[in-house]
């Protein structure tokens, strides 16, 4: 049996994750605010999670994924797919409690969920991978969306933190920018005006000139190569290289 734990499996990448790996036969639990009508299965189980509640994530997911130790798969993955986009606007505009809710989900939930898979796969002798999915935005200054380009960043260099403490034989940390996929984020980031986003022309033109792919296409790129080969302790994996 080889299982994996996925956030965000309500639509997008996450669901894609979800359903290219139970056609595989993998067992996956999809953690989320609700599910997608296409997950299902003896092999799925959906677990309701707010990820801005970071305090419940330990009681909400450590049975789950100790369900899964004790199955004794041969190999188990936690993909870090969740994210939010907002708040858009330039900063000195931007309402202060959603800067925090940002950084919640897109950097404190992660690591919450990383350090409990760490702690309860530490011992278990089995292919353990932690792939947290990252963004362009980590590494190119997006003006509209600071907290999420930032909270990116930080998702990246808990990534590579991770993989120093884990070692070459503890649990496999990689982060991943998976392109540009046609997801609702985009259709968020196009909605825009762009003295509101200022980015916005950049995202309508990837639209307009057919750049996006569809999350289907990307899951099975990123379950070919990030968890079915090897992979380089600690890097950060961009579109291409899939």
């Amino acid at each position: 049996m080889n299982a994996a734990i996925i956030t965000g499996v309500s639509r997008g990448l996450g669901e894609a994750l979800a359903a290219r790996l139970l056609a595989l036969h993998w067992t996956v639990v999809g953690i989320g605010r609700k599910s997608a009508a296409r997950l299902g299965g003896e092999r799925y189980r959906f677990v309701t999670a707010d990820l801005a509640d970071v305090d419940a994530i330990e009681r909400t997911l450590s049975g789950p994924m100790r369900e899964i130790a004790q199955a004794g798969p041969h190999a188990v993955a936690c993909i870090n797919n969740a994210a939010v986009a907002g708040p858009v606007g330039i900063g000195g505009r931007l309402p202060q409690d959603q800067i925090a809710a940002s950084f919640t989900v897109n950097l404190a939930a992660p690591a919450a969920i990383a350090n409990l898979f760490c702690r309860i796969f530490a011992e278990v002798p089995l292919d353990r991978r932690i792939v947290n999915i990252s963004s362009g935005a980590a590494h190119t200054p997006l003006p509209g969306i600071a907290p999420y380009c930032a909270a990116k960043a930080g998702l990246e260099m808990l990534t590579r933190t991770l993989a120093a403490e884990q070692g070459p034989n503890g649990v496999r940390v990689v982060s991943l920018r998976p392109g540009i996929i046609d997801t609702g984020m985009q259709t968020l980031m196009r909605s825009h005006s762009e003295d509101v986003l200022p980015t916005a022309a950049m995202f309508k033109e990837f639209h307009a000139q057919r750049q996006l792919v569809a999350p289907d296409v990307v899951a099975a790129k990123i379950v070919e190569k990030m968890l079915l080969a090897p992979l380089e302790q600690g890097a950060t994996y961009k579109y291409p290289e899939l």
